[in-house]
């Protein structure tokens, strides 16, 4: 019998941090003079008192963490957090459904970006901050589960990883809490940076907050309907960097920081990450201007097709004009590389740039075998050989997140979703990247007309994938169980 009291005691920990967190919103509630700020007091309270609660429940040696039990952690965290993120969508504004709360919640938790709310211009500030901080909470915790647990788990080839010097086999938590320590310090920096930037290009103070905790987190939620179409020009450029430097792998900041510059130069999956985005930025802009010779700007288009597009790679999911209006081809693209996200150990989205760099390699080797069959080809990644385990687990992800997406997209269908809407709700929900299209998506891209079995399938989606799937996956074994 699994011991749950090392997963549980984090996890109470967590809620009470998660409780704390709602103070801030509260303040800003205050500060405005709007009664809502009541609804952050309370939520705050009951959410810190449940994990009180948790803590004292589980009392034990939290540091003894096994691998069956960081599988449970980290699948326990993100089911469990937007119960309590949720609140104050149910007890105040907007005053949603649980379903509708509890979607904006691992919308907001896994960093995906899509809303089920019908408008956000009418929202009251405090909880416009709390939707971006629960963006901004999730893209830390996706890095620290990126770098720490998925490692010590071998999930999707991340044991690669355990080589940038986190052996955390067999002590887990010590290691996280010095690990999240150095990530937190470079992506609070990164934050305020870009918060900083924004208000010098325009935004006022309270936008430039907002948008920089959901720029740097990759997560894309907005306190406008029109998205980031609010803010043209400049700030486009600007998040477009910032989103761009969010989905680089955090470790190579980290060393920065230390001294050490070099790898972030090094490293082939920032070079091929950079690009591939250049890449797919040239053919869209030479596709609108060839094909559809649209009479904008040079300098518009550009500036318009380069944010957007990195928005969408990068699975922040921020929109500054209508995308559809490009054209089939640019469309299809933009779910191409939706599918192919940022770096690993990022807050990135998606398959992760090192996934289809194995996979590269896998192809180019097996092609090679097939004109000299007899000759040894090891595959390589940076120099370093690439064990038959990381291939299989690179192999085994791919093969069960374009299963999982292709069952998204027959569920989602049969609810009574338009096929394209199904098609690009499932698109938008597993690589975690925010926009879908289609008759039931609203103008300001929300999924409230949805039914709510299309949510929960959403939901699902939008869990597994952040989760890497398999670390979600391997719960539903009997033998795990009995480990």
């Amino acid at each position: 019998m699994i011991d749950l009291r090392p997963v549980a005691h984090p996890i109470g920990k967590i809620i009470v941090t998660l409780g704390a967190a709602m103070l801030l919103p509260m303040m800003v509630d205050l500060w405005q003079e709007d009664p809502h700020w009541m609804v952050f007091l309370e939520c705050s309270a009951i959410t810190s008192v449940a994990g009180l609660l948790i803590v004292f429940a589980a009392r034990g040696d939290s540091r003894s963490l096994k691998i069956q039990q960081a599988f449970l952690l980290t699948s326990g965290l993100w089911a469990v957090l937007p119960v309590f993120g949720a609140l104050p969508f149910i007890l105040g504004a907007p005053g949603a459904s649980p379903v509708d709360a509890y979607f904006e919640a691992m919308s907001g938790f896994t960093t995906t970006g899509t809303t089920a709310f019908p408008s956000l211009d009418d929202l009251p500030m405090g909880t416009h901050l709390w939707r971006a901080l629960l963006q901004w909470m999730g893209g830390l915790g996706i890095v620290v589960v990126a770098m720490v647990f998925l490692p010590v788990m071998k999930v999707g080839g991340m044991q690669f990883f355990r080589s940038e010097g986190f052996d955390t086999l067999g002590k887990v938590l010590p290691r996280a809490g010095q690990i999240a320590s150095e990530m937190s310090t470079v992506y609070l920096l990164m934050t305020v940076a870009c918060a900083i930037t924004f208000m010098v290009l325009g935004m006022s103070g309270f936008d430039a907050v907002v948008h920089a905790l959901t720029t740097c987190s990759t997560g894309g939620f907005s306190n406008y309907d029109a998205s980031f179409g609010r803010y043209l020009g400049g700030p486009e450029w600007a998040a477009s960097v910032f989103m761009v430097t969010a989905s680089v792998p955090f470790i190579r900041f980290v060393q920065a920081m230390r001294g050490n510059v070099v790898p972030l130069w090094q490293d082939r999956q920032v070079r091929t990450y950079l690009r591939w985005i250049f890449y797919a930025c040239a053919i869209i802009i030479v596709y609108r201007l060839v094909y559809l010779q649209e009479d904008a700007p040079f300098g518009e288009m550009v500036r318009e097709t380069v944010f957007n597009t990195i928005s969408t790679f990068s699975g922040t999911g921020f929109a500054s004009t209508d995308m559809t209006a490009w054209g089939h081809l640019p469309l299809a693209l933009l779910i191409v590389v939706g599918l192919i996200g940022g770096c690993t150990g990022s807050t990135g989205c998606s398959v992760k740039i090192f996934r289809y760099l194995v996979l590269l390699e896998a192809v180019r080797a097996q092609i090679r075998r097939m004109h000299s069959p007899h000759r040894v080809y090891p595959l390589r990644y940076e120099g370093q050989p690439l064990d038959k385990d990381i291939i299989d687990s690179v192999m085994a992800f791919f093969t069960l997140f374009m299963l999982t997406f292709g069952l998204l997209i027959v569920g989602l269908a049969l609810t009574g979703l338009h096929p394209r809407t199904a098609l690009t709700a499932a698109w938008t929900a597993i690589a975690n990247i925010g926009p879908a299209w289609g008759p039931e998506i609203s103008s300001n891209g929300s999924i409230v007309a949805f039914p709510e079995s299309a949510k929960l399938l959403m939901i699902l989606g939008m869990y597994l994938g952040r989760l890497e799937l398999v670390s979600v996956l391997v719960l539903l074994l009997p033998r795990f169980w009995r480990a």
